[in-house]
């Protein structure tokens, strides 16, 4: 199975037959509230005691028994809104709620929500969830709650959406009640029959219990209890889609100034900011599951600044997308080549080298067509001192084939400027589930610039990928990939690490559930390798192997253990820093990383990573800590602090960086909050604040208030020497939604 392509196919031939999903069972009729219910958090109107609770049973740390403290959820409808009420009985005095912050998605909160696989797809879902607080907590899950990257999460917790909660704790325990407008839902209706998949929970922090509805067992890492797949197949009858009109117009001024390196690279010249803006954000439901956003003069202000990191590699890093106008069903778009690497990102449009873009206008359409998952953009942006005017558009097509859980899709981007410079890319894309939980991934796509040969039948402009992955980790479980890139392939609005290569990954390990008897709710061994081989000439250019023990405790404590050997070939030095570079030559050496979080449900956490051993010619000694404290519901602190230490003895050359984060989170209520956001860098001997006061009294009607500064901490290591500060801003935003 794994040593040919051949062999590959024609298991595929064969065994893609249609299925159930694991979660799967006899549709589950969702009860039409008989009358009125009022939202305050108390669900004793006789609607809802028509309406019998969800059938919950715990997940961890003890599958299959009854919650450890009585839970009743019980969700209903009438024509212009989903209920989800929960009873969650406790002693008082365990319950935990200590943040008030919008979407505080953490494990020492106590949680009560939904995940809803709205269009029925068994890869994603939107999931809305409270807290004994009161707070509001969405995001969407993509890709079947299945990381992409270890380092990865499937998760987009800057989606927001309109809806309401309401929450009450007295001796009893606590209770909450949440109002999700359908209109804030998108979904297929058949006449007013809607199938979608639901997962219900009850997260206790103190306990790390997770209950659940449906049962399954936690077999798939950290984020079994978040996989749409696993969803109950649930029926709403007479529900139909409303296509609301949301019209979003902003107001910004402010202040501020940059100072930048003149071209002529003999000073820094000061340049002064007063922006005075308007724009406009339009969403309007074109059908019952399509959607059409509009933006004009768009504006990213209230965007919280990217964390500062040290790149100890020589390849690009990859930050995550966090501006709201791309967020809605952005998994939509997504075409993973493995790892980051991706046809579309986002990023490209409206950022050019850490410098903003104004983007003058554009246009999104996201939803369904029939069977057909349908996602398309164009944007314009302004011309800048680097780049010309471009416009850029983005057109993704995909549908379900054989069973639930299998996809083929395709995507056409296309990058043209107001200079005559053009990239146009075309990729494929399919996720085959062959039987239980293996899966056959496959992936190809072509590039074509101005000045390019632009051959459809070279592979030097493509690039292509196939895998096959066991997602379940009790048992054997293992994966295996190849990719391949040409030298001519550049994605003009996608993400690439690694250019004119092939690669190999491969990995098999056993999982075991220990028992009730043991400290361990999970573990299990795998043996990992990678090579990435080089076009030119065929030799390895990089690679690594080694064994990784990992798991989590009874109380949610997670902990990984890798040993590694590697392998690097350079046929060009690689600069680490102004002052370090690594010669040109072929490095083996060894490593050591260990990662540990402390267990859920305390009010104090840490994470920890320690990565130990050699370093090409030399050794490297890397910790990072992360750690999180809830000093009270107004007050949530949160750091980062990573050393790493690099020592080339034989050359008398050593590097030391230290990155620092600290959070700050004063929230006076759930509509009041100030976040300020500190960062230290002595790789670039820079400071970075970033204050944010944001005002929230409902959904769509926001004041920010954003400060942020750049400080130079080390003037003169440069000529000509740095200014004290780097840039300065001060912005007020409103921006206020009316709908029709």
């Amino acid at each position: 199975m794994r040593r040919s392509i051949t062999r590959l196919i024609s298991v595929i031939s064969i065994t893609l037959l249609p299925f159930s999903s694991a979660g799967a069972q006899d549709e589950y009729v969702i009860r039409r509230l008989d009358g009125p219910v009022q939202l305050d958090g108390i669900s004793n109107e006789p609607a809802w005691q028509a309406i019998e609770p969800l059938p919950l049973v715990m997940q961890q740390p003890t599958y299959g028994v009854p919650p450890s403290e009585r839970t009743e959820i019980r969700i209903g409808y009438d024509e212009e809104f989903l209920y989800l009420a929960g009873n969650m009985y406790d002693d008082p005095s365990g319950v935990q709620g200590p943040s008030l912050k919008r979407d505080e998605l953490n494990n020492f909160n106590d949680y009560f929500g939904i995940i809803l696989d709205s269009f029925n797809d068994n890869e994603n879902a939107l999931c809305f969830f409270t807290t004994p607080a009161g707070v509001r907590v969405d995001f969407t899950i993509f890709n079947d709650a299945q990381a992409p990257t270890p380092d990865a999460m499937p998760i987009n917790d800057s989606w927001d959406t309109f809806w309401d909660v309401a929450v009450i704790t007295n001796d009893e325990g606590w209770f909450a009640e949440i109002r999700i407008p359908i209109s804030s839902l998108r979904f297929d209706d058949v006449d007013g029959r809607v199938v979608m998949g639901l997962i219900a929970w009850r997260w206790i922090a103190r306990k790390a219990e997770l209950s659940i509805f449906p049962a399954f067992e936690a077999a798939y890492g950290p984020l079994s209890g978040f996989k749409p797949s696993m969803a109950r197949k649930v029926v709403f009858e007479e529900m139909y889609s409303r296509k609301p009109l949301y019209i979003t117009p902003y107001l910004l001024g402010g202040s501020g100034f940059t100072n930048e390196l003149n071209d002529a690279e003999t000073e820094y010249e000061h340049t002064g900011m007063n922006p005075r803006e308007a724009g406009l954000d339009i969403k309007y439901g074109l059908t019952n599951n399509l959607t059409l956003d509009l933006t004009l003069n768009t504006d990213f202000a209230q965007v919280e600044a990217d964390d500062q990191q040290v790149n100890l590699t020589r390849f690009s890093l990859f930050f995550p997308e966090k501006r709201r106008f791309f967020q809605e069903r952005s998994s939509a778009f997504d075409v993973s080549l493995g790892g980051p690497n991706r046809i579309f990102y986002s990023r490209r449009i409206g950022l050019h080298e850490g410098k903003q873009i104004p983007i003058l206008s554009g246009a999104r359409l996201v939803g369904r067509i029939g069977k057909w998952d349908v996602g398309a953009i164009n944007m314009q942006t302004d011309r800048s001192e680097e780049l010309p005017s471009e416009n850029f558009g983005v057109l993704r097509l995909r549908r379900q084939l054989f069973n639930p859980n299998s996809y083929l899709g395709g995507i056409v981007t296309s990058r043209t400027g107001r200079d005559g410079s053009y990239n146009i890319t075309y990729g494929v894309d399919g996720i085959f589930r062959i039987y239980g939980d293996d899966y056959f991934l496959l992936n190809w796509a072509q590039t074509f610039e101005d000045g390019g040969i632009n051959t459809f039948s070279s592979l030097d402009p493509s690039r292509f990928r196939i895998a096959w992955e066991k997602r379940n980790m009790d048992g054997f479980a293992y994966d295996a990939s190849f990719s391949y890139s040409g030298p001519d392939y550049d994605p003009g609005i996608g993400f690439q690490t690694r250019d004119d290569y092939f690669s190999i990954r491969n990995s098999i390990g056993y999982g075991w559930v220990p028992g009730e008897d043991s400290p361990l709710f999970r573990h299990g061994v795998s043996l990992n390798s990678m090579a990435f081989m080089r076009n030119a000439d065929g030799k390895v250019e990089s690679a690594e192997v080694g064994p990784v023990w990992g798991g989590s405790t009874r109380n949610s404590a997670i902990f990984n253990i890798f040993l590694k050997t590697y392998f690097e070939d350079l046929i060009e030095p690689f600069e680490l820093s102004d002052d370090i570079e690594i010669p040109i030559g072929s490095y083996s050496f060894h490593g050591v990383e260990a990662f540990y979080q402390t267990p859920a449900g305390r009010l104090y956490s840490l994470m920890t990573n320690l990565t130990a051993g050699g370093f090409y010619d030399g050794s490297r000694v890397s910790i990072t800590l992360v750690p999180n404290m809830s000093m009270s519901p107004q007050v949530g602190l949160s750091g980062f602090y990573q050393l790493s230490r690099i020592d080339f003895p034989d050359r008398d050359q050593r590097f030391t960086s230290h990155i620092g984060r600290l959070r700050l989170l004063l929230t006076l209520s759930t509509t009041f909050s100030t976040l300020a956001f500190v960062q230290y860098s002595s790789a670039s001997d820079l400071f970075i604040g970033n204050i944010r006061l944001r005002y929230n009294p409902r959904e769509g009607n926001d004041l920010y208030l954003v400060y942020n500064e750049g400080i130079n901490l080390d003037r003169f290591r440069e000529v000509p020497s740095l200014p004290y500060n780097s840039d300065r801003t001060l912005m007020l935003k409103y921006a206020y939604t009316f709908v029709f």
